[in-house]
């Protein structure tokens, strides 16, 4: 598919490598189970962007970028496996990460750049089009990117603020695993001797069983049931993330309007719940489904709380720790069916994937056991993905500031794992709708699209605030 792009003039510096401060010896890593499942080998690429300082001028001298770098190569004393490679063995297949390996050349890819602009020019990416983040994330288009478990590009702007572009492979972080990373680099910058939370790697906490003790498992579609597809994809349209702001006054009405519709024996329903059945229905009109076809709401289901039949994962275990809670349905039904229903069945996937045994049976399958066939991500528009950022803290009070410079917005950049058509993620508001009281509570939700269905989601989502 092509993907759109609006220039951004840089000035960019040669990419160079930022390896630890310290002398690490070699080393083949093992990753777990769930670190290997097919679809986390790539890049999940983010701008952080921090408005001017309060107390460095332009004259000060203070230079986020050296200072940031130098942050890192004491980080990856720490975290060192990121400054490796991560490598498929040809023996099972199965993926590692090798550090120093035979010589081989390590550290962290990391770009530095000068955007001729302001950062207030660009709205601080505070806009419904997120495409602009393409240009602040280091990107090179080749093969061997995938092999990288972290990227970084710092970007500074004539008004003095900066952006913090990371992409950190899914392989080796997950979204709890990767704020975790960037942290404890801000808490360097800081001043920190060391970080706050020391790493733990210990991914053979969650490799599954041998070949002989698996259950198998069930197929998510019968013989011959179509899956849906949208008229909208076609080989080269042009996919984007948009961001939509859902206030808190909306989300509190659509709550009631479903326990109404649930009736006197209807259970609470959260954020999540309520606006997921919500937005899968919409990405589905959005999109023009085929009617007959089947669609998949695939959600993220963090396991941490649920690991009972295994040690609880310790304190700085930064690997991946969710779980795919399944909903399928024809179109017809989500279109028709009262969304209570939809929630209702929300609930109960999230439930069943929380549950010991469904987190057994996941780490026990290999990638090479997952239902490709049921549900390919070939980007035909019958999946949904959907994941929840909000507690995870990229923008979070005080403990992603340094040196004077505020976070004020995070988003996903649309290229690699973001750029796939499946994706929607629910955020938290950033400082930048402070000034905005309806967003307190409320949610910020980043879903890809082609362009042309955005205006169809946009008339989904201002009917959501048109609830009694």
């Amino acid at each position: 598919m092509a993907y759109q792009k609006e220039p951004l003039n840089l000035e960019m510096k040669d990419v160079v490598l930022v390896k630890p401060s310290k002398s690490i010896p070699s080393c083949i890593l093992s990753l777990s189970t769930l670190d290997n499942k097919d679809n986390n080998y790539n890049l999940c690429q983010a701008v952080h962007v921090y408005r001017p300082s309060t107390i460095h001028d332009s004259d000060s001298g203070f230079d986020p970028c050296h200072v940031f770098k130098e942050a890192l190569s004491k980080a990856l004393d720490y975290y060192y496996p990121l400054a490796g490679r991560i490598v498929r063995h040809a023996g099972d297949g199965r993926l590692r990460v090798e550090f120093g390996v035979g010589g081989a050349e390590y550290g962290v890819p990391f770009l530095e750049a000068t955007a001729n602009c302001t950062l207030s020019s660009l709205h601080y990416l505070d806009n419904t089009d997120t495409d602009i983040a393409k240009d602040l994330v280091l990107d090179v288009p080749s093969p061997q990117d995938k092999n990288y478990p972290l990227v970084f590009m710092v970007t500074k702007f004539i008004c003095g603020g900066f952006t913090i572009g990371m992409g950190c492979s899914h392989v080796v972080c997950d979204g709890y695993g990767s704020i975790q990373v960037f942290k404890a680099i801000i808490e360097l910058v800081k001043g920190r001797s060391e970080p706050s939370v020391i790493p733990v790697w210990e991914r053979e906490r969650l490799v599954g069983a041998s070949t002989s003790t698996k259950q198998p498992l069930p197929p998510l579609l019968q013989p011959k049931e179509p899956i849906a597809f949208s008229p909208l994809v076609q080989p080269k349209t042009v996919i984007k993330i948009y961001c939509f702001k859902v206030e808190n006054e909306v989300i509190k009405r659509l709550k009631m309007s479903l326990m109404k519709e649930g009736g006197s024996e209807s259970e609470p329903v959260t954020t999540y719940e309520s606006l997921g059945a919500y937005v899968w229905r919409s990405r589905a009109r959005a999109l023009q489904l085929s009617n007959n076809g089947k669609t998949m709401l695939n959600m993220l289901v963090g396991i941490r709380r649920s690991m009972k039949g295994y040690d609880p994962l310790p304190i700085g275990y930064y690997g991946n720790t969710t779980v795919d809670g399944k909903v399928v349905l024809k179109v017809s039904e989500l279109n028709e069916m009262p969304l209570y229903e939809i929630v209702k069945l929300i609930k109960e996937a999230k439930k069943i994937a929380s549950s010991t045994d469904y987190v057994k049976n996941s780490i026990d399958h290999t990638p090479e056991t997952e239902h490709k066939q049921d549900f390919s991500m070939d980007g035909s528009g019958a999946v949904t993905i959907l994941t929840e950022w909000k507690h995870l803290g990229f923008v979070d009070e005080n403990n992603i500031d340094f040196g004077g410079y505020e976070s004020v917005n995070f988003v996903p950049a649309p290229c690699n794992m973001f750029a796939s058509l499946e994706g929607c993620i629910f955020a938290s508001p950033g400082k930048l709708d402070d000034d905005d009281p309806s967003m307190k509570g409320g949610v910020k939700i980043f879903t890809s699209l082609p362009v042309a269905a955005m205006p169809r989601f946009k008339e989904e989502i201002e009917a959501l605030r048109l609830l009694n």
